[in-house]
C-alpha cells in the first residue's frame, strides 16, 4: 500500500520545514541555548505545518530521531476534538505527575485545543500554572480566538502563516521529479493556487492527479478537466467582453460555463484570482471584487454574475478619475476670476473691510446651494452622516433605500410600503430637511417614491425585461 504524499514528504527536521522560517529559526535557537518553555501555542490555518513542527520539536527536545513510524511513550498526542471533556483533562492532569519513562521530558501535543470545553480549560489552566519540571505542553489550534486569555498568557505563541505560492511550487516540483510525474510548470502553478496557501492541500492535489495513467505530460487543460475548473482562456475572454461591454457574448459565455457543469462558486474564485492578477494593468476591475464576493453566496449566482458584468465601467483608471475631478475644481474658480470685471487695483481700505455685508435674497441663497453633477456623491454621503448624527432610526432606513439625484432633486426609492410610510411622515421629512440645511443643501428637493430604483442603463433594463425582473427576498423575515 502506497503512502500518501503529504506523509511521505513531511518534514523531519526544523531545517526542512517550508515557509515558516520566522518560527523554525527561533525554535532552533532556543534548542541550542537549552531554553525550553513549559508550554507552546502554535496557531494558524490548516495544512501549514503546525502539527509537523510540534512533532519535530517534541523529538528534538528529547533528542530522539523522528520518522513517521516512530512512536515514543514520552511523546503523547491528544486530539482535543474527541477528548474535550473535563474528565479527559483531569485524567491528563493526573498523568503529568508521572515521570518520563526514558526521555528527558514528557511532552503532550494537544491538537485543535480550542475544541476543549470551558470546564476542561479550567482544569488545564491549573496544570499550566504550575507544571511539573519534566512536562512540556505543545498546543495547536486553527482558531486561537476561542482560547481563554488565561491559557494564551501562559504559553509562548507562534503564529504560522499561509505558505507562499513560490515555496509551494518549488516543493511540488521537487515531489513531482522525485515521483517521476511529468507535469508542466503551469499545471503546478494551478495546483498551488487551488491549495490556497495550504501545503497539505496542495500536495494532496498532486497526489490525486499522480494516479492518472498517462505517458503524456499533465497539462493545464487536463488538470482543469480533472479539478472541474473553468479554462483560463474563458476567464480572460470574460474580462475582455466586460471591457467591450459585449452583452450578447457575455450572456453566451456565462451560459456555456453554467451548462458545462462547472461549480459556479469555484468559477468565482478563479475569476477573482484573475482580476487580482490584472489589477496593475486594469485598476478599474477592483470595482468587481466586492460584488463577486457577495455573489458567491447567492442562490442565483449566474444571474448575479450577469448583472455585475453588464454594468458599464464608470472609470477606466484611477489616474483618469483623479485628473477629471482635479480639472473640475481648478477650472471653476478661474472662470469666475476671468469673467468678473476688475473695479479696483488697490487693496481694500480698513473702512471697506468693516462695512456690513450685502444681504442676499432668498432666491440667491437657494441658487448658490443648487447641486452640480460632480457634487452628487459627496452630498449624498454628507447627508447620510448628518442624518446618522441626528437620528439613528431614520439613518437605518434611508441607508437601505436606493436613490437617484437629478439636477436639484433627490429621488428616494423606498421599495417597501413600510419605508415609504416612514419617509413620507412629517417627522422624517423634518429630519431630512434639517440635515440638508446643515450640509448647505437647503435648496434641494426630496421626492419619495414607492417603487424600486430602475436599471441604470438600457442594456440592464433589456436583460431584466428578458428575464422577467426579480424580487428581493429577505430570508431573515
Amino acid at each position: 500500500m502506497s503512502k500518501a504524499f503529504y506523509r511521505k514528504y513531511r518534514s523531519k527536521k526544523l531545517s526542512e520545514v517550508v515557509g515558516q522560517q520566522h518560527i523554525t529559526t527561533v525554535l532552533e535557537s532556543a534548542l541550542k541555548k537549552k531554553k525550553i518553555a513549559h508550554a507552546y501555542l502554535f496557531t494558524g490555518p490548516r495544512g501549514v505545518g503546525k502539527t509537523s513542527v510540534a512533532r519535530i520539536l517534541a523529538h528534538e527536545i528529547n533528542k530522539i530521531p523522528y520518522t513517521d513510524e516512530s512512536y515514543h511513550p514520552d511523546i503523547i498526542e491528544i486530539d482535543a476534538a474527541s477528548n474535550n471533556g473535563v474528565d479527559d483533562i483531569r485524567y491528563l492532569r493526573d498523568q503529568v505527575q508521572t515521570a518520563p519513562f526514558s526521555a528527558k521530558k514528557r511532552i503532550y501535543i494537544i491538537d485543535e485545543v480550542h475544541m476543549l470545553s470551558k470546564q476542561a480549560f479550567n482544569a488545564l489552566l491549573k496544570t499550566l500554572e504550575e507544571p511539573p519540571e519534566h512536562v512540556v505542553f505543545i498546543l495547536a489550534t486553527t482558531d486561537p480566538h476561542k482560547l481563554p486569555p488565561t491559557i494564551i498568557s501562559r504559553t509562548q505563541q507562534f503564529v504560522f502563516h499561509y505558505i507562499s505560492q513560490d515555496d509551494i511550487c518549488k516543493q511540488l516540483r521537487f515531489i513531482a521529479d522525485s515521483e517521476k510525474i511529468s507535469i508542466s510548470d503551469d499545471a503546478i502553478k494551478i495546483i498551488a493556487e487551488r491549495g490556497g496557501g495550504s501545503f497539505r492541500d496542495s500536495i494532496s492535489l498532486l497526489d490525486q492527479i499522480s494516479s492518472i495513467n498517462s505517458s503524456d505530460e499533465i497539462s493545464t487543460e487536463m488538470l482543469e478537466n480533472l479539478l472541474g475548473l473553468v479554462p483560463q482562456h474563458n476567464i480572460q475572454k470574460l474580462i475582455e467582453l466586460y471591457d467591450s461591454q459585449n452583452v450578447i457574448e457575455i450572456i453566451k459565455t456565462l451560459d456555456e460555463i453554467k451548462h458545462s457543469g462547472i461549480n459556479m462558486q469555484i468559477f468565482i474564485d478563479q475569476f477573482i484570482l484573475e482580476i487580482r492578477n490584472n489589477l496593475s494593468q486594469k485598476p478599474y476591475l477592483v470595482s468587481l471584487l466586492t460584488p463577486l464576493i457577495e455573489a458567491k453566496n447567492s442562490p442565483f449566482i449566474d444571474i448575479e454574475l450577469l448583472s455585475i458584468l453588464i454594468k458599464p465601467k464608470k472609470n477606466h483608471s484611477v489616474a483618469a478619475s483623479v485628473a477629471t475631478n482635479a480639472s473640475d475644481f481648478i477650472s471653476a474658480p478661474v472662470e469666475k476670476i476671468v469673467n468678473k470685471p476688475l473695479v479696483k487695483k488697490s487693496a481694500p481700505s480698513v473702512k471697506n473691510k468693516i462695512q456690513a455685508p450685502v444681504e442676499k435674497s432668498e432666491e440667491q441663497i437657494i441658487a448658490e446651494s443648487m447641486p452640480t453633477g460632480e457634487t452628487h456623491e459627496f452630498v449624498w454621503a454628507d447627508l447620510l452622516q448628518s442624518i446618522k448624527a441626528e437620528n439613528m432610526p431614520a439613518y437605518s432606513i434611508i441607508n437601505k433605500v436606493d436613490y437617484v439625484i437629478e439636477n436639484d432633486t433627490i429621488k428616494l426609492y423606498a421599495g417597501r410600503p413600510l419605508y415609504k410610510k416612514k419617509l413620507d411622515s412629517a417627522k422624517y421629512r423634518t429630519i431630512i430637511g434639517s440635515a440638508m440645511k446643515k450640509i448647505g443643501a437647503g435648496g434641494w428637493r426630496i421626492e419619495i417614491l414607492s417603487d424600486k430604483k430602475p436599471p441604470e442603463d438600457e442594456t440592464t433594463a433589456a436583460v431584466f425585461d428578458i428575464m422577467g425582473g426579480g424580487e428581493e427576498v429577505n430570508v431573515n423575515e
